[in-house]
């Protein structure tokens, strides 16, 4: 229970000080301080900086989809249902992405490149896993159906990474999303 406690601690701090100040600008030592423990210590439970950002990543997605999901879910209009749902955990995981990581780091580092990679993988999992286990929407729609619709939408949201210049990019890139896209990706999974 203790080692839950530390590595909780450790998230906790990590995700306070990468979304003031960024992943690449939160040095270990930083972290340790901050959660009142060694650099030993995190290195015991994280293997490096990355694995402990991904894991607060991972959380806090985890935890707004599932907000998300538990709202009061009603599905009069699959359609309408299943676009704003995508377009709500698009969000999430673009915010995530540009507060916690900083995406001129994504853009420039070998590294970033390799992790997003991963990122865009185990979120796909995740959210998958999420819709999958919600009763209403696993009995509306196939899994295979719904793998597209997030694999596809997931591709797009990170394709804005690299090509937005400012806030006022991503938010048309979103409007454009939203309204150009979206419909008919929702469309093309739904069979409509």
């Amino acid at each position: 229970m203790e080692n839950e406690n530390i590595a909780y601690s450790i998230k906790r701090s990590a995700r306070e000080l990468f979304r003031r100040f960024g992943y690449n600008k939160t040095s270990v030592n930083a972290l340790a301080k901050h959660a009142n423990t060694s650099k030993a210590t995190i290195y015991k439970h994280f293997e490096s900086k990355e694995d402990i950002l991904h894991a607060v990543l991972m959380d806090y997605i985890q935890e707004n989809v599932q907000d998300i999901l538990n709202q009061n879910i009603q599905i009069s209009k699959l359609d309408t249902f299943f676009a704003n749902i995508i377009l709500k955990v698009s969000r999430v995981t673009y915010t995530v992405c540009n507060e916690f990581i900083g995406w001129d780091f994504i853009r420039e580092s070998a590294n970033a490149q390799e992790y997003l990679r991963l990122l865009s993988e185990d979120l796909e999992f995740l959210l998958l896993s999420s819709f999958m286990n919600n009763k209403l929407i696993a009995s509306t729609i196939q899994e295979e159906k719904l793998t597209f619709l997030i694999k596809s939408s997931k591709n797009i949201v990170f394709s804005f990474a690299f090509t937005a210049v400012s806030d006022a990019d991503v938010k048309k890139n979103f409007i454009s999303f939203q309204k150009e896209i979206l419909p008919y990706l929702v469309q093309a999974a739904l069979n409509i």
